[in-house]
């Protein structure tokens, strides 16, 4: 994934965003003319996508069905992310390499490849997808990770339960991993995994929290100019 390293970003595409409910076709049709269009600018991808709704029902019903263990679980969640991850590479198909990464410890062979579109998902239990991005980043040399979800800003607080929660437009990773604790389980509604945030701040990388349906707001921070999100950096 050879170019400058100012245009090399990694995008993890929360699963909100793909499928909410049912599949967007409407935010997947504005996402793909968007990467079309800074591809054609001489920008490269690599996107990881997270399982959403279809991650989310697949759980419950297994749990209604019987008892299961957190490995089960996580591989449903898993293969959700790989299905949401076939179907992104394929809307990009003109621009992604044919294949999706399923293991971010395996990429050797692709570092010199020549495609503007990388697509990866879900590696293994006990891994968000947020993990896996940092893993890749280390793996590529890319020092920067756009985390798209459906929230504008990173708070201080939850706020949903408070009304006095405070958007955080900067924070270090020391502050930030102080708001999200040290843990990371299936289950828990983070901004970006805590233990992918301790590996984050190890490498140095910069992480930038925003709303993914926002387009031209992305488009701003690609192009250089001034955005709504939080940037997580040190």
């Amino acid at each position: 994934m050879k170019n400058n390293n100012h245009n090399r970003y990694i995008i993890s595409l929360g699963g909100s965003l793909i499928v909410p409910d049912e599949i967007n076709v409407g935010f997947l049709k504005k996402f793909k003319q968007l990467i079309e269009k800074f591809s054609r600018e001489n920008y490269q991808f690599l996107i990881i996508t997270g399982g959403g709704k279809t991650s989310r029902r697949y759980s419950s019903a297994a749990k209604a069905l019987g008892e299961l263990n957190h490995g089960d679980l996580d591989w449903l969640g898993i293969h959700a992310t790989r299905l949401n991850a076939h179907l992104v590479r394929t809307i990009l198909s003109k621009l992604a390499r044919p294949r999706i990464i399923t293991n971010p410890n395996n990429v050797e062979e692709l570092k010199n490849h020549h495609h503007k579109v990388i697509v990866a998902a879900g590696y293994q239990p006990g891994w968000s997808t947020d993990y896996v991005a940092v893993l890749l980043a280390r793996e590529y040399g890319i020092k920067k990770i756009l985390n798209l979800s459906n929230i504008d800003y990173v708070y201080d607080k939850d706020p949903k339960k408070h009304q006095r929660a405070k958007k955080i437009e900067q924070i270090s990773w020391k502050d930030f991993r102080k708001i999200v604790g040290h843990k990371w389980d299936p289950g828990l509604n983070m901004p970006f995994d805590p233990v992918a945030a301790k590996l984050a701040e190890k490498l140095g990388l910069q992480v930038v929290i925003m709303n993914g349906q926002n387009f031209k707001n992305l488009e701003n921070f690609l192009s250089a100019k001034k955005f709504k999100g939080t940037l997580i950096a040190d």
